[in-house]
């Protein structure tokens, strides 16, 4: 493998969606995600070590969007067009590394909903062309990895946890970032987070309908994630754990 082939802006093949560098990225992911929620009881008890796992994934999220605008620049295709981190992806990404930061219960609130959600989705259906192991391809996995395993290490480390009322001010935040960003679209004829049209790549949006009854529908599939999120792992953990404990008891 040359540099070129590694780094440059031309590839001889795309990206295949669920070929095997792609299952392989998602199952190095989720092996991530097991290996902080089986050290989540460690993580509680050794200060130290919490934050250096912290600040080791902030400068995770920082480099990959660094990484990012100095693949663009090296490539002379960085455009106030394409380049500005204004897809929800790239908004999370930066308020991910300032929750870890500050440890911000108020953007964990959002986060959770909205980092996890956004970029679960984006890792299964990649707006990507680059195939591994381009830069790109690395890059695009590394930085939507560390999205998720932000909010899940502020969950497990620190013992934050999302409230129903911290789902409705998600969506809030959400229809407000999408308002700002569709002026910016308009103001600059461009397409962040898809308020205009579709992804030319194949996405979830393509079973959503036609423009612009698709964002209509996102927002629906939006909201039944977010409330899956919640329900499975943390209402429907705490029903079961208290039923156990009344049979336990009436035994």
């Amino acid at each position: 493998m040359n540099l070129t082939t590694f780094f440059g802006r031309q590839h001889e093949t795309d990206f295949v969606m669920f070929s095997l560098p792609h299952l392989i990225a998602l199952a190095l992911i989720a092996l991530a995600c097991l290996l902080l929620f089986a050290s989540r009881a460690v993580l509680l008890s050794r200060p130290v070590l919490r934050d250096t796992i912290r600040f080791l994934l902030v400068i995770v999220l920082l480099a990959s969007e660094g990484g990012l605008h100095l693949w663009y620049l090296s490539q002379d295709i960085w455009t106030i067009q394409h380049s500005l981190p204004l897809e929800l992806c790239g908004i999370t990404l930066l308020l991910s590394a300032i929750m870890l930061l500050t440890r911000s219960r108020l953007l964990y609130s959002f986060l959770y909903f909205a980092g996890i959600g956004g970029a679960f989705i984006a890792l299964l259906t990649p707006n990507l062309v680059y195939p591994f192991p381009h830069f790109r391809f690395l890059l695009f996995f590394t930085a939507h990895g560390a999205i998720v395993l932000a909010s899940l290490f502020m969950t497990w480390a620190y013992g934050f946890r999302p409230g129903l009322r911290s789902l409705f001010f998600t969506m809030g935040c959400l229809n407000i970032i999408a308002a700002c960003v569709f002026a910016a679209d308009t103001l600059l004829d461009t397409n962040y987070m898809f308020l205009a049209h579709k992804p030319d790549t194949l996405s979830v949006l393509d079973f959503f309908g036609p423009y612009p009854y698709y964002l209509l529908v996102e927002e629906v599939f939006a909201f039944v994630i977010f409330l899956l999120m919640y329900l499975i792992f943390f209402k429907l953990p705490g029903y079961f754990s208290s039923l156990r404990s009344r049979r336990s008891r009436n035994s």
